[in-house]
């Protein structure tokens, strides 16, 4: 057999066969990454409730706030997107920026897929009025039109992050008669930040000031997006 021969084919043996291997999987493969659903709902007694043999898990209830461009932002109207949600204030000098620096680093990522949107709830709202929150925005960049900070009644920015994202926040300014608590010490927040499906599952939580957590959220995201194709 001419050598030339010979060496064309395997040639195309190892371009050939890698190539018929892809389109197997990408046809009949299943993709096996998959992401939980938490906060199982309870029922009266405190028990996990299960409907036709399967675990009932809390949504997010449909919320109405303002964003930094004075636009209502309801959620039932964003629809099939996908949502990183946390919460913060502007005067925070601790942990928030190191979150929103993180934040605005998966943002970079999918900042060409509008169906991945960002929103960062402030805990201070009487103070981070839609203007306030327009000019913070300058300090970390973010794509305006996939990331909007919000902002609201008080009561009802709380009431949403404790009884619908389970998250804790709180406000000790009033407590302060003295004047000793600085505007840390006064706002209370957690660093989480929560992984939403298009329907409205939390389907991750993490450490928002954790580069590894950060890392670990760009990557379900990914996979939650391949799990709605």
């Amino acid at each position: 057999m001419n050598k030339g021969y010979f060496k064309a084919g395997i040639l195309i043996v190892l371009l050939v066969i890698p190539a018929l291997f892809f389109v197997f999987l990408k046809t009949f493969g299943d993709n096996q990454f998959s992401l939980p659903k938490y906060f199982p709902v309870l029922d009266e007694s405190g028990h996990v409730l299960i409907t036709e043999g399967d675990t009932v898990f809390n949504t997010i209830s449909d919320f109405t706030l303002t964003n930094q461009f004075g636009e209502p932002v309801v959620l039932s109207q964003l629809g099939d997107e996908i949502k990183v949600v946390s919460f913060f204030f502007s005067r925070c000098g601790t942990i928030c920026p190191m979150m929103n620096e993180n934040l605005a680093r998966v943002q970079e990522t999918f900042k060409t897929d509008s169906s991945v949107n960002f929103f960062s709830i402030t805990i201070d709202p009487e103070f981070d009025t839609p203007e306030v929150l327009s000019e913070y925005t300058s300090e970390f960049s973010p794509e305006l039109k996939q990331w909007q900070l919000l902002t609201g009644q008080k009561e009802y920015i709380y009431k949403l992050a404790i009884e619908e994202f389970k998250l804790p926040v709180a406000d000790y300014s009033g407590l302060d008669s003295l004047g000793n608590l600085d505007v840390d010490q006064a706002f209370i927040h957690s660093e989480r930040a929560l992984l939403l499906d298009e329907n409205n599952f939390i389907r991750g939580i993490y450490d928002a000031t954790d580069l590894l957590e950060i890392d670990r959220l760009k990557l379900e995201i990914k996979v939650l997006k391949d799990i709605n194709q």
